[in-house]
């Protein structure tokens, strides 16, 4: 691991407070008559109506969203029997996946216990508190008695993930790699290397689909389980073969498809080679494969490859299942998870690979257009459909086997709160971010000389987002790297009033001199302020050697912006520029402009405003919804603030926009459809919430976007500067790391946008 990740690593699990993951209130606790409801005397009253009707649990508490994550610590990741501590990050990652993908809310439960009987005594004594149970990184061969002992004692959704996981995600891509080779999977030949609870799991979910198991060869680590072999255990007698075959070379010859689940380098070019025509190979050892992916596809052209890993094509990731088949049995308070409802979700992840891509998928992963193929034989974990596409197959299954105690009887209406649940805030960072990978800009950290501007330095560059040009006192910024142990190395520092850049500094003061002198900038002022960071910045930009810039987190805003304003200067046919935060929150991201530049827009400042924050918003592959907010609904009041907005909104609906705008209007009003529809059925907005709010003075967008962040504790960024010729953004003063890096990653975006234009 490099030095740096683990470092990383270590920061990201300790930093503000240690760990992953809270637990946060769902209900009101301010006042005491909510304390009294929430405790004693209120809480005697659903306790009784529970004890009358134990069902009624799920419908007051939160029994039916909570996932136990559980472990004893033996088998965990690729480290091993590591015991429940050590574990414990990882079980928290896990509710973390949960969460953030299928908004399931998870207790991690580290279970110090390696007997048998006493684990499974364990889990069955605390399952009244869940409505399902994940379990996770406990060793073979103990897992298959755990499970199966388990899920004939329990009545809830359990499902030993290591096992299935990976079995169902590998399952859906064998069946699209087998109609992508035209093989027929009653005939294909499988040979799998490894012998631990997910290969065994893999081959009993591919034999329910089809693979004849007189087909299957598996391959442990003293080679192949054939009827040579002795002292085998129960588990692994169920797949010996009756063939003359002893080692992986062996069984290799001829055979159709590879299934690794065991360690690095162990498949050789000649292995591979030896395999039938179109071999499909998963090779899902961690972090290498069971062949090296430059290996394998330059020895067979035909070969369809699959990893583990998220920087190769074809990733078996576990996450594209875990928490949507949860989701979906959860939400149907299935009894159980049976093989129905994994092979709905097998189908389910194979169908979806072959429907069209969405951008922001296709933004994730650096490609023009991922298309079912070869190289696309299963989702990606970023696809937003997934949700809506798994959990209603595994609910339909649940239902149709039998399993499910609360049907679903409107399935639109399912789907819809699926998406709900969701919002788009994450991928829209993860949109930014993909953006800027694909073409990086050299941005100036024109406060270089500062920790946090540095650490997000270090950050852009692993994460390939930007090329920083680092500016101030090198042997500052030097010893800040030294004594924090950054990896900058070779990044460029430029000193703006060290000897070496003489002759840039008389370069830039002439240049400036000829934009303002006609401005009151005399030829001493334009070679002073050439000595000061927030002119010599912009400068580098303004001449082409930068393509963008952050700064100001040790200045005030105008301070800032008065001399990329001086510099760079505003877009070519704009009139002024705007400042605009992205709030994101757990609806989607909303942007809130202007809030940081004009005081006391026009009507027509707020037209240009408004089209200035529509094409920021479509950089990000968002459709911008826009609110012309005021404190009035339509004409409800006569007064200056709400008359100026209606007369924004007349220019702008007379002027052919193809974008959704209305007002004057509540900012409530605007985020919530029943409110609007049933007051204002007439509005524009109809149909789906605002997410683009534009506020008619700058003192009110300010408060906004600063109330929700503190007590909503969303995340925002900004500010964003836009209107100028050129990317320049300002940072607000002790901006943290990830706010900065968020912000070089939208400058980064809009310095793209601005190459395009000028193409």
């Amino acid at each position: 691991m490099a030095k740096s990740l683990r470092k990383e690593a270590l920061e990201y699990h300790s930093g503000k407070r240690a760990g992953k993951i809270q637990v946060l209130p769902t209900k009101p606790y301010t006042t005491q008559r909510d304390l009294s409801l929430a405790y004693t005397p209120g809480v005697a009253v659903p306790c009784l109506e529970i004890e009358k009707n134990p069902d009624d649990v799920y419908k007051y508490t939160a029994k039916g969203n909570l996932v136990a994550v559980i472990s004893n610590g033996t088998a965990v990741l690729g480290l091993g029997d590591i015991g429940p501590q050590a574990g414990k990050p990882v079980m928290e990652g896990k509710g973390l996946l949960f969460k953030i993908f299928a908004d399931i809310d998870v207790f991690d439960i580290e279970v110090d216990l390696k007997d048998v009987d006493k684990f499974i005594e364990t889990v069955k004594a605390i399952s009244p508190t869940f409505g399902g149970i994940n379990l996770e990184d406990i060793k073979a061969p103990e897992c298959f008695e755990i499970e199966r002992r388990l899920k004939e004692e329990l009545d809830i959704p359990l499902m030993h993930d290591d096992q299935h996981g990976t079995a169902i995600i590998s399952a859906a891509g064998i069946l699209n790699a087998v109609e992508i080779t035209k093989k027929d999977i009653s005939k294909i030949k499988v040979v799998v290397n490894g012998a631990g609870a997910a290969a065994v799991s893999c081959i009993r979910l591919y034999i329910s689909l089809g693979v004849n198991p007189d087909n299957v060869v598996m391959v442990d680590s003293k080679g192949v389980l054939n009827t040579k072999r002795t002292g085998l255990n129960k588990i692994k007698q169920e797949f010996v073969t009756k063939r003359n075959l002893d080692t992986l070379a062996d069984a290799l010859k001829d055979a159709d498809v590879f299934l690794g689940l065991s360690v690095a380098d162990v498949m050789s070019a000649d292995m591979l080679a030896s395999m039938a025509e179109n071999p499909i190979v998963f090779a899902m050892a961690n972090p290498n494969p069971e062949i090296d992916y430059d290996l394998a596809m330059k020895t067979r052209k035909d070969l369809i490859f699959a990893t583990g890993r998220s920087d190769y094509p074809n990733q078996i990731n576990n996450v594209l299942g875990f928490p949507f088949i949860f989701r979906g049995a959860l939400d149907v308070r299935a009894t159980k998870i049976n093989e129905e409802m994994k092979i709905a979700a097998v189908h389910a992840l194979a169908d979806l690979t072959k429907e069209p891509v969405p951008e922001e998928v296709n933004l994730a992963y650096h490609s023009h257009n991922l298309v079912f193929g070869k190289h696309y034989i299963i989702p990606k974990p970023v696809d937003p459909r997934l949700i809506t596409t798994v959990a209603p197959a595994v609910a339909k299954a649940a239902m149709e086997s039998g399993v499910a105690k609360n049907p679903i009887k409107n399935w639109d209406k399912y789907i819809a709160e699926l998406s709900d649940r969701m919002g788009n805030s994450f991928p829209l960072v993860r949109t930014m971010r993909s953006k800027a990978r694909r073409n990086p800009k050299r941005v100036v950290f024109s406060e270089a000389d500062n920790y946090q501007m540095l650490k997000a330095a270090e950050i852009v560059i692993n994460e390939n987002i930007a090329i920083p040009i680092l500016l101030g006192n090198e042997k500052k910024i030097k010893k800040i790297i030294k004594d924090n142990d950054l990896d900058l190395t070779g990044i460029e520092i430029i000193n703006p009033v060290s000897k070496q850049e003489k002759k840039r500094h008389h370069d830039f003061s002439e240049l400036l001199f000829k934009k303002r002198q006609r401005r009151g900038i005399t030829m001493e002022n334009a070679k002073e302020f050439m000595y000061h960071r927030n002119y010599f910045a912009p400068m580098l930009v303004e001449t082409g050697y930068a393509d963008a810039m952050v700064s100001g987190i040790n200045r005030s805003y105008p301070e800032t912006i008065r001399p990329a304003l001086n510099v760079i200067g505003r877009r070519e046919g704009d009139k002024l520029v705007s400042g605009m935060y992205i709030v994101n929150t757990d609806k989607g991201p909303l942007f809130f402009a202007d809030t940081t530049v004009n005081m006391d827009p026009s009507a027509d400042d707020l037209v240009a405003i408004t089209l200035q924050t529509v094409r920021a918003v479509r950089q990000f592959n968002v459709e911008p919804r826009v609110a012309m907010l005021s404190y009035s609904n339509f004409g409800s009041v006569e007064k200056p603030v709400p008359i100026k907005v209606r007369k924004a909104v007349e220019i702008l609906h007379n002027g052919n926009h193809d974008f959704v705008v209305d007002g004057d209007i509540q900012a409530n009003i605007a985020l919530n459809q029943d409110l609007l529809k049933e007051n204002f059925p007439f509005s524009d907005l109809v149909g789906g919430p605002a997410n683009v709010l534009i506020f008619p003075f700058l003192s009110a967008g300010n408060i906004a976007y600063k109330l929700v962040h503190e007590l909503g504790k969303y995340e925002v960024i900004g500010p964003i500067l836009n209107g100028m010729k050129k990317p320049v953004h300002v940072l607000h003063i002790g901006a943290s790391v990830e706010c900065i890096v968020n912000m070089v990653t939208v400058a980064v975006v809009d310095a793209q946008g601005v190459e395009l234009m000028n193409k």
